[in-house]
């Protein structure tokens, strides 16, 4: 079976949102230095490459990410490619509904993707994303998750209200995705965030499958 990965390599020069920790590792222990084992420790944030936002990201008193229902992370889905576009408005999502039957889950190839391939570790702010009525559109046709391949479902200079429609429905969010190596169409989503007790995101595994 044809496997694709969609998620990006966490690395310390990977690209982090504006004033965020980043991405780091350490050892507490090498084998190089006479020890038994090499030991890894982390040091990140939650929402670092790929990650899932949980309601509670915006939402107080909401589900954590060790909550999310996971039937609405593995499952059929729709690549849709809105490369050329700066942002993903309700129409352009009601006219990709008109061409073809779309799938409960979305993820959206952009131009975001070839970032994660040209640049190190600045900052775009002129990414891809969704506006709010896209958001509204997503709850009004019961979508259960949406992907974006970038930092932000939204976009940089707007309010968070786009956050927090989607996950106000616990619409899943799955950012960071790299869909540079993906065609538009159909195909099995499996993502999985770490199961985090309390946090409001997670880092994600993301393959794709052919249906």
């Amino acid at each position: 079976m044809s496997v694709i990965d969609i998620s990006v390599t966490l690395h310390p020069k990977l690209v982090a949102w504006p004033n965020g920790i980043g991405f780091s590792t350490s050892h507490a222990s090498r084998i190089a230095a006479g020890d038994d084992a090499n030991v890894t420790i982390i040091y990140t944030n939650a929402h670092m490459g790929t990650h899932v936002d949980a309601p509670l990201h915006f939402i107080d008193g909401t589900r954590h990410v060790a909550e999310l229902e996971l039937s609405r992370m593995v499952g059929a889905c729709s690549v849709l490619d809105f490369r050329g576009h700066r942002i993903i408005t309700a129409q352009m999502l009601q006219q990709a509904k008109e061409t073809r039957p779309l799938h409960p889950r979305l993820l959206f190839k952009t131009d975001n993707s070839a970032l994660w391939h040209t640049q190190n570790d600045v900052f775009y702010s002129d990414y891809c994303a969704l506006t709010a009525d896209a958001a509204q559109w997503a709850v009004a046709n019961d979508i259960q998750l949406l992907g974006i391949d970038y930092l932000s479902i939204q976009r940089y200079e707007d309010s968070f209200e786009t956050h927090r429609i989607i996950l106000r429905k616990e619409i899943v969010i799955l950012e960071g995705l790299d869909l540079s190596q993906v065609q538009a169409g159909d195909y099995m989503l499996c993502c999985l965030p770490l199961k985090i007790q309390g946090a409001d995101g997670a880092p994600a595994r993301a393959i794709l499958m052919p249906l």
